[in-house]
């Protein structure tokens, strides 16, 4: 199983529950493999162009929907090269602040960031990233302008959060400790509905700014022209282990949802999730080198 991201991340952490518990099914090790870089497509393209025999998978992330609109060229077609299996987890990103920021909502950061327009900084873990399109969301929703600042990752990026050099900063689940302990403030979620992994922390659009919602998403993916029959027993068991209860329960503490689904489903919501932010990409002129 690729992996796109660093080891030891959020991401990361999802993707060897489900190597672990794949592993437990088959009786066989299913070895995990972390390939960063290039905006997760080197992994991408890795698995794309790799034998279509079931054994190599792609661990994939919402970057599959966005990368074609981001970069001018890449070697490989994430609509046509890669297999759709099932999607694994759906998660909102929550809404951080330092604790020396005068907001304590959300309508006060957005008060407090228009009458600094231009002047705050947004953090994120890269361009392009989903932290980051998730900023730029609420961004163009609010009316405001921020500088964004791409950092190497989410630890460098929080570590300038909390003495307050950069303003804001959205992220996954696993960044709640922070807040739990004092060292920054959370000020949303950006679910539709609270997570229950954080039931005190209001939503983006019920606490500042209607509307606004963002669930980022992870998903299993073959190479495009593995056998159907090999793509539906791989569905199969992803769907095994995304039903364990204590799957369940473990994804729900980083406020991950087990969410498994069927190969068409997964391919219908990557073209949907694809369009979405194509809009919010072009609108903001991102584009990566």
């Amino acid at each position: 199983m690729i992996v796109p991201l660093a080891a030891g991340g959020p991401t990361d952490s999802v993707a060897r529950v489900l190597g672990e518990q794949l592993t437990q099914l088959w009786g066989q090790q299913c070895v995990m493999e972390n390939k960063p870089g290039g905006g997760t497509n080197l992994a991408n393209a890795y698995v794309a162009h790799a034998d279509p025999d079931g054994y190599t998978i792609l661990y994939g992330t919402s970057s599959l929907a966005v990368n074609s609109s981001l970069y001018r060229a890449m070697d490989y077609d994430p609509f046509t090269e890669l297999a759709p299996v099932s999607m694994v987890a759906k998660f909102p990103f929550f809404m951080f602040v330092p604790n020396s920021s005068p907001a304590k909502t959300v309508a006060e950061f957005i008060a407090y960031a228009k009458d600094h327009q231009g002047k705050l900084i947004m953090g994120s873990p890269g361009t392009g990233s989903a932290p980051h399109l998730t900023a730029e969301l609420f961004m163009q929703m609010a009316g405001l302008q921020m500088t964004h600042v791409p950092y190497r990752g989410a630890a460098p990026a929080f570590i300038d959060l909390i003495p307050g050099r950069i303003d804001c900063y959205f992220g996954s689940g696993e960044l709640l400790t922070y807040s739990r302990s004092g060292q920054a403030r959370c000020l949303a979620t950006t679910g539709k509905q609270r997570s229950p992994a954080a039931p005190d922390i209001p939503t983006v659009a019920e606490s500042g700014l209607p509307s606004y919602f963002v669930d980022s998403w992870q998903g299993v993916f073959l190479p495009g022209k593995t056998p159907p029959d090999i793509v539906q027993k791989l569905n199969s068991d992803v769907v095994k282990v995304l039903a364990k209860p204590a799957v369940i329960d473990l994804l729900a503490k980083t406020a991950y949802t087990a969410t498994s689904s069927t190969p068409d489903e997964l391919r219908t919501f990557l073209k949907e999730d694809s369009a979405k932010w194509n809009a919010v990409i072009k609108q903001a002129g991102i584009k990566v080198e």
